[in-house]
């Protein structure tokens, strides 16, 4: 990084402590458990810090046009405390961008020596095209400052993915240890990463796009997200559109973690709840508390006061248990006020 991007940088989180006591602002009133609109929440532990972390599209803005990334941080899952800006597409530190960061996804790997490194996957509007390309930003502290590739890591669909590049899931296989990313807004795709973590296989995209369904159970739409327990690969995605009440989470299972998945019987993880004036819960994340058996959905839901009134762009993140039959699926998760 030039010595003119870390002066971009540390102007830029100067100006977010100006701003107000948001850095230093905590929330624990149960859900949302994040203030003000955010969206596409993931959420990732650190072995490091001892600390979970949630890094979100910034909402609110019409076009979702939120261009930074605020990352949030707790050591309960429900106090979480603002620290401020980790990737700002409009600064230097994606040079490539000019707004819209969408939908981040975030993987801390341990380095050789011991220490740790944060890769920040996104999707940004490039200043030449008109469609989203995906990116990856890195740190050494999952707060940042992160300092992007200098271009896109996925700028071109592989044959087979007709959408836009969004949506981006980073999964590290505890089996083979191998890396994975997933993406695809209307298609579903995964590929091997580099051990750089930087760069795709192009020889590995698969297109996986769960089959069948419709908007009142499975059919795809965006945001997959995978998770691995006891033996099976979790494969979660949303259901109709982010502005709509009846957005919604399905998953499947798989033994592979490129597939192919099968849509679980009762397919559906968490639906609206209309007489609690809860809707569109979906786009979501999962962590698993280290050390237990206690598994959280983190996702966003639209705000119930703009359910008529831009619903696509005033969302919230709230969290919730996940727990499992034996059997091994998905309890049907009924959204709560929070955790207790």
């Amino acid at each position: 990084m030039t010595f003119q991007s870390k002066l971009s940088v540390s102007i830029m989180l100067l100006l977010a402590l100006i701003k107000g006591t948001t850095l230093s602002a905590k929330t624990d009133k149960g859900n949302p458990i994040l203030p003000g609109f955010h969206a596409d929440p993931e959420i990732l532990y650190s072995n490091q810090t001892g600390r979970y972390y949630i890094y979100s599209t910034t909402d609110g803005v019409a076009g979702w046009g939120g261009y930074e990334y605020f990352v949030f941080s707790s050591s309960d899952l429900k106090t979480w405390t603002n620290e401020g800006i980790a990737l700002d597409a409009k600064s230097d530190q994606v040079k490539w961008a000019k707004g819209n960061l969408w939908a981040p996804a975030a993987v801390e790997v341990k380095q050789a020596d011991g220490s740790y490194k944060y890769f920040l996957y996104f999707s940004a509007q490039p200043i030449e095209g008109k469609r989203k390309v995906m990116g990856v930003a890195v740190a050494d502290s999952p707060t940042g400052p992160f300092v992007d590739l200098g271009e896109p890591l996925l700028a071109k669909n592989h044959p087979g993915c007709n959408g836009q590049l969004i949506d981006v899931d980073v999964f590290i296989d505890p089996v083979s240890k191998k890396p994975y990313l997933y993406w695809g807004n209307s298609f579903m795709a995964g590929a091997e990463l580099e051990p750089s973590m930087t760069k795709i296989k192009d020889e590995t995209v698969t297109v996986m796009t769960p089959k069948g369904g419709t908007l009142k159970d499975y059919a795809y739409r965006e945001a997959p997200y995978v998770f691995y327990r006891n033996g099976l690969y979790y494969f979660m995605w949303s259901v109709d559109d982010t502005g709509s009440p009846n957005y919604h989470v399905a998953y499947g299972t798989a033994k592979s973690p490129l597939g192919p998945i099968e849509v679980a019987k009762d397919p559906i993880v968490m639906i609206q709840d209309p007489k609690n004036e809860i809707y569109g819960t979906a786009h979501n994340s999962v962590i698993q508390k280290p050390g237990t058996n206690e598994w959280y959905i983190v996702y966003h839901r639209i705000n119930k006061h703009h359910l008529k009134y831009q619903p696509g762009v005033h969302r919230e993140v709230c969290i919730d248990r996940m727990k499992f039959n034996a059997d091994g699926t998905i309890k049907r998760i009924v959204p709560s006020k929070g955790l207790k």
